[in-house]
């Protein structure tokens, strides 16, 4: 974690307290090399909190607990860092294609004797062209 990830996380959730999450997260994502306590406000203003609000959640920091515990759920897990991700308790770790995802789903559904929907397969790698054609 760097050291501005806890400050990030308490500005999403007080960003969430005012039903602006996502939009709230969009720019964080869009800027994530500014995550200093000024531009966590500028952001707030951009995407329309109530900043006064916005900066008393942040300071109070009442959603560390529950940070906390998901930061602590998540290590317990061996996931270290983002994304990560679980499909049926088969980790990923960091981005992955497509294809990564699909062999895992479908990987559960083969072992639950779950039909594959035909949109969900992978598609083949393309064959080798041999002597030119």
């Amino acid at each position: 974690m760097h050291p501005f990830a806890m400050p990030a996380a308490l500005a999403s959730m007080a960003a969430y307290e005012q039903g602006k999450f996502w939009e709230y997260h969009d720019v964080l994502f869009a800027n994530q090399a500014k995550f200093q306590r000024d531009q966590l406000l500028q952001y707030a203003k951009e995407v329309g909190l109530d900043v006064k609000r916005f900066e008393q959640a942040l300071t109070a920091a009442q959603a560390k607990p529950a940070i906390d515990a998901d930061v602590a759920e998540a290590n317990s897990l061996g996931a270290t860092g983002t994304p990560a991700f679980f499909v049926n308790g088969h980790y990923l770790s960091g981005n992955q294609p497509f294809e990564e995802f699909a062999q895992a789903i479908n990987g559960e559904l083969t072992r639950l004797k779950v039909p594959i929907p035909p949109a969900a397969v992978a598609p083949a790698p393309a064959p080798a062209v041999k002597g030119g054609q």
